[in-house]
């Protein structure tokens, strides 16, 4: 492994050639390095991740799965993914090469974890190591990791919650009241628990996706924001398209709302604001009115609640993602809905 003293910089580099993923000879050279020490171990891990070894740091394992990741994840998906691993994976397996991760090594950095349980919900724990295991999945794929250490060790925290948050009609009409002094802020609460829709589809609505004659709001696109960038992407799943029935004081709500925007154009978003408004307004809102807080995705649990308590069974709400079957008999046999969104039981 020859290294070079660069006399003038009193630095070191390395200089050598490679064969690339196609097979063609290539040269690689890289300075700066303050030693040659520094300068040896740069060209062996590249020559190792080069070569697709097991002997390659777990980092540069990282640095080839978030490559190829990058080219297949929608960019929010493919953003929290690099933000955990690089907060919670990263900083314990950086510098190990892989083929020396033994189960015993997982086991230690779960049990980190865990000795923070109280900072970390149950979910929280599940997501994180997952993280892990699908970085070895790529290395047992593609590089000829012999086995998976996080498989083999087991998993940590749960997948579902321990109990699902939601709210009655009177918790969510009592939380209305608090915000409705902002009309950005009840028009999108009301449609959140009335339609079941998740945060991201709502913040992606135009008003051109409402057909008030009709009383039916398309579900097509998802928004996120990203690095600053607001980002209009296709929706979560392919069967997350779909056309929700909506009940008349609904469509008033948002004839209202749109029609004191100003310089409002139909196929811009409806709602210019994102998901920190949101949250934001969900503190504000039940630290006013003195309702329990719960995350902004349970009001579509809250949504689905309501649809059970009325009759609609579980299975289709399972089935379906969200029962519409409810909204859509409004028109035949209406239901006794105040202007207020109160259903009068």
């Amino acid at each position: 492994m020859p290294v070079y003293k660069d006399e003038k910089r009193n630095t070191w580099y390395c200089k050598f050639y490679y064969k690339d993923w196609q097979g063609n000879n290539r040269q690689k050279k890289k300075e700066g390095f303050k030693t040659q020490k520094e300068a040896k171990a740069f060209e062996r891990e590249f020559l190792n991740k080069a070569h697709a070894s097991v002997d390659m740091t777990f980092g540069s394992l990282v640095e080839l799965y978030m490559e190829d990741c990058q080219k297949r994840l929608k960019p929010t998906t493919y953003e929290n993914k690099k933000y955990i691993i690089d907060l919670k994976v990263l900083p314990y397996f950086k510098d190990m090469p892989i083929n020396t991760i033994e189960p015993s090594t997982v086991r230690k950095w779960q049990n980190e974890l865990l000795s923070h349980e109280n900072n970390y919900s149950q979910t929280y724990l599940k997501t994180v190591n997952n993280q892990l295991s699908a970085i070895f999945n790529f290395a047992m794929k593609y590089y000829k990791l012999p086995s998976n250490p996080a498989r083999v060790c087991g998993s940590m925290g749960k997948k579902n919650a321990e109990s699902m948050q939601f709210w009655t009609v009177e918790e969510f009409n009592k939380f209305i009241l608090a915000v409705e002094d902002k009309p950005v802020s009840k028009a999108a609460f009301e449609l959140l628990f009335w339609t079941g829709m998740r945060s991201g589809e709502l913040l992606a609505l135009t008003l051109n996706d409402f057909d008030f004659e009709a009383q039916t709001v398309s579900i097509n696109k998802n928004y996120a924001r990203m690095k600053d960038e607001d980002l209009i992407l296709e929706p979560k799943t392919p069967k997350s398209k779909r056309v929700i029935t909506i009940p008349p004081f609904l469509c008033d709500i948002i004839k209202d709302y749109s029609s004191k925007l100003y310089d409002y154009k139909p196929d811009e978003r409806l709602f210019q604001v994102t998901k920190y408004y949101l949250h934001h307004e969900m503190d504000r809102g039940c630290k006013k009115s003195k309702v329990k807080r719960i995350r902004i995705h349970d009001l579509r649990h809250s949504h689905a609640s309501l649809l059970i308590e009325m009759g609609f069974s579980p299975h289709t709400y399972i089935i379906m993602g969200l029962v519409q079957d409810y909204l859509n008999s409004i028109k035949k046999n209406p239901l006794n809905i105040s202007p207020g969104g109160k259903f009068m039981l």
